[in-house]
């Protein structure tokens, strides 16, 4: 007879039909990484045979399968009352005398190192986390577990969620035989992460599917919380090989809100065994764990996935007692992993309508219906096919109904949380994390939930009309030129990576500064005078951060390190900061600071700004996140572009300034590049190529300054057109000066977005590259193949 425990140590991946994936997985990485450096907690299995010979034997898998084979899962009320009886059929009935002594003894044998140790009991089922199915969480867990009366129960409960309504409905769905099915109870030591943290981390970006970056969540406590969605977790991105290269590797990191975390019970009745409690204001204002557990816990995720060769979903925690980190499960990544990468899906809203709702995006699709809000699981049948689902948070028992939805919508969770990992199986466009979207949204409410705008997710009042592109990127023409992107979102940036592309062109910073930031950086330099209500706005923006200054920084080199990243080792040319006076006052405390002009599109801007005494301590903290991002982080397909240099005495100041702030052109393999966007820079581009390494055209303020119009005046908008001769005329000496030099020359502005003939007849004048938005890419790609 198999016998019915064994030791996690002895289990290995072979064994998935002895314990189920979960177990089995425990074991591989006990036996096999330890010595690498993964540290999981040890502990022992019940198998599928002690499983099966308990339904046997007592003769509940007759009675079960009868009831079963008449169900119609679709029934969510049937459903409920059949699953809720086998249940309690399985833990009425007590386990045979062998599978219970065995229980006792391999507790007693753990109890020997640790008295009365505290043990969390998961279930493992046969058929689970395997890479083609997405059982994950179908299954109760139970947590500080602690006696072996209690463990016992718990594996009971274990065996009984076998029939959970949501596990029912999946198996069925899926087309596994119940029959096939079983389940084995894991039990291993619990680490005391209810006074450290734990969290979720996956080997790829969950929403893109892009394979360079490690993506973790954290929050203080017990994990249950980050996997039910119960709580909006902390969020960071890790570069691999910048990583692998022992540079300094993350790339972003989001604070969450952290509000609540899961700890230890004084009762030891199982279910009761955890408490949730509220987290103080101070803890939660500041990242739950340090760069170098984020760095820690990569370098172990990167372990694992080697060794499965696949991206794998792990779930770690911090003992708060010994400070370690340690890997809890690890199972292979079931969505992205299996997405086509050759087929490109594009979700576009057609029209702009008032956002009323924002939280994080999962997915990169639109949906759009009546709400329909749902305060518990007695309220489900209230959900129609169409409908958009708002809650609080979703667990599994609420699957059957999730799948109906045109798009899904929760107060609470993060990217790892229940209802996204569902909802990317499903290709449902969910918001998750929106505070109190159940609260704002009513019944029949007419809404549209977009997930195709990058990180933030945002509801929209109304049904607006969007428009899903299709297209195969298996095999794109060749080009006479290279066609790159502009990419001004970091959020977008492993999205747009995919697109087929030679590199960024423009990477704007202002897009950083305005989102991520949104603080002048005059205010954060000098904090301490501000005004004690702005101070208090500032002080809640930069929670997390060591200073203001230090907020500033990072958030920068966040931005352009996630593109960099991104599009690594191609080039990523970064426009160092643009804003006009009238866009920089907007920021928080910018009033402050700015002048008042009566036409900053000619003030003061570009070159004029960073080299003036006013605003060079503000450019200097750009320079130093540049450095950071290039010469400690290794990312040096970063490019710098200087915007709006009127004469050739500002290029020859601004080069210096660079310089002197340790970004000197050919040092690290730095190329300087000026935007070349005022008729002065083509009249005198010679000139203006001694101080830098090429230009790149911005067609949008050449055109413009050329024509001497405000493309932004109605009244003479019809005017505004790059392709005019006037213009044309300037473009060609540019690309000609830079042709004649040797030097770079592109173009990174508007005109060959909207018009692919401007990009074919630049292509004849000989540009180098020519840099589009992501959404015409693919057209213009296309267009200009078959037109040469």
């Amino acid at each position: 007879m198999e016998a019915y425990v064994v030791s996690l140590a002895e289990l290995g991946a072979n064994d998935v039909e002895k314990v189920g994936g979960k177990n089995a997985s425990l074991g591989e990485m006990i036996s096999q990484l330890t010595a690498a450096g993964v540290k999981v907690p040890t502990g022992f299995a019940t198998t599928a045979e002690a499983y099966r010979a308990f339904l046997e034997k007592s003769g509940l898998n007759q009675r079960i399968h009868d009831e079963l084979d008449t169900l119609d899962v679709d029934d969510v009320k049937a459903l409920a009352k059949t699953g809720a009886q086998i249940r309690q059929w399985i833990i009425d009935e007590p386990f045979q005398p062998e599978l219970e002594q065995a229980i006792r003894t391999a507790y007693s044998n753990m109890c020997r190192e640790l008295p009365e140790v505290a043990v969390a009991v998961r279930s493992s089922a046969t058929a689970e986390d395997l890479p083609d199915a997405s059982f994950a969480g179908q299954q109760e867990t139970f947590l500080n577990i602690r006696g072996v009366d209690q463990v016992i129960h718990a594996v009971k409960e274990v065996f009984a969620s076998l029939f959970n309504d949501r596990a029912i409905a999946y198996r069925v769905h899926q087309g596994f035989d119940h029959k096939l099915v079983a389940l084995s109870a894991g039990i291993q030591r619990m680490v005391h992460s209810e006074t450290g943290a734990s969290g979720v981390m996956f080997t790829l970006d969950t929403e893109s599917g892009f394979n360079d970056v490690v993506f973790i969540t954290a929050a203080y406590g017990l994990g249950e919380t980050v996997v039910q969605g119960a709580v909006n977790p902390d969020e960071f991105y890790v570069h691999k090989p910048t990583l692998q290269a022992n540079r300094p590797a993350v790339l972003r990191r989001n604070l969450g809100t952290k509000a609540i975390k899961m700890v230890y019970s004084d009762d030891q009745e199982v279910g009761k065994t955890v408490a949730t409690v509220d987290v103080d204001m101070a803890d939660r204002q500041q990242f739950c764990i340090t760069d170098e557990e984020v760095t820690e816990l990569s370098k172990q995720a990167l372990i694992i996935e080697q060794h499965y060769g696949r991206p794998m979903d792990i779930e770690w925690a911090k003992d708060g007692e010994d400070g370690l980190l340690y890997i809890v499960q690890a199972r292979p990544e079931t969505v992205k992993s299996r997405s086509h990468a050759a087929t490109m899906e594009r979700y576009l809203l057609k029209e702009q309508g008032k956002v009323i709702i924002e939280g994080r995006s999962i997915g990169q699709r639109i949906g759009s219906g009546p709400v329909k809000v749902i305060h518990n699981l007695t309220e489900m049948d209230k959900v129609q096919p169409g409908d958009v689902l708002v809650t609080d948070m979703t667990d599994p028992d609420w699957e059957p109904i999730m799948k109906r939805a045109a798009a899904i919508v929760t107060d609470r969770g993060g990217r790892t949380c229940h209802a996204a990992i569902i909802a990317r199986e499903l290709g449902i466009p969910a918001v998750v994390g929106c505070g109190h979207a159940s609260s704002q949204l009513k019944d029949g409410q007419l809404v549209t939930v977009s997930c195709a705008e990058g990180d933030t997710g945002l509801v929209y009042d109304g049904q607006l009309a969007f428009d899903v592109k299709q297209s195969s990127v298996d095999s794109m023409p060749d080009l006479p030129f290279k066609l790159m992107m502009n990419v001004g979102n970091p959020d977008r940036a492993f999205d747009f990576q995919a697109i087929p592309n030679e590199g960024v062109g423009l990477a704007r910073l202002e897009f950083i500064i305005n989102r991520m930031i949104g603080v002048h950086p005059k205010a954060l330099l000098n904090f301490e005078q501000l005004p004690e209500d702005v101070k208090q706005i500032v002080d809640q923006r930069i929670s997390g951060y060591v200073s203001p200054v230090d907020f500033y920084v990072e958030k920068l080199v966040e931005g352009v390190a996630t593109i960099a990243a991104a599009f690594y080792p191609k080039k990523v040319i970064v426009r160092l900061s643009d804003f006009k006076s009238n866009e920089y006052a907007n920021l928080i405390g910018g009033d402050l600071y700015e002048p008042h002009e009566e036409n900053p599109m000619l003030g003061f801007r570009g070159a004029s700004r960073y080299i003036s005494d006013d605003f060079r301590d503000c450019f200097e903290l750009e320079c130093r996140a540049m450095k950071k991002v290039r010469d400690e982080m290794g990312l040096t397909n970063v490019e710098l572009m200087v915007p709006f240099v009127r004469t050739v005495g500002e290029a020859k100041r601004v080069s210096e300034l660079l310089a002197a702030h340790g970004l000197k052109r050919g040092e690290n393999g730095l190329r300087l590049i000026m935007m070349c966007e005022l008729p002065t820079n083509a009249l005198l581009a010679e000139q203006f190529l001694e101080y830098f390494d090429g230009f790149s055209i911005g067609s949008n303020d050449m055109t413009q300054l050329t024509l001497g119009l405000d493309r932004d005046s109605g009244i003479i908008a019809h005017l505004f057109d790059e392709r005019d001769d006037a213009v044309k005329t300037l473009l060609s000496m540019a690309i000609k000066a830079c042709r004649d030099a040797g030097k770079y020359i592109g173009i990174c502005g508007q005109g060959p977005s909207d018009h692919p003939d401007l990009a074919r007849w630049l292509m004849d004048e000989g540009i180098e590259t020519v840099s589009l938005n992501p959404d015409s890419v693919l057209d213009t790609w296309f267009y200009l193949a078959e037109n040469t």
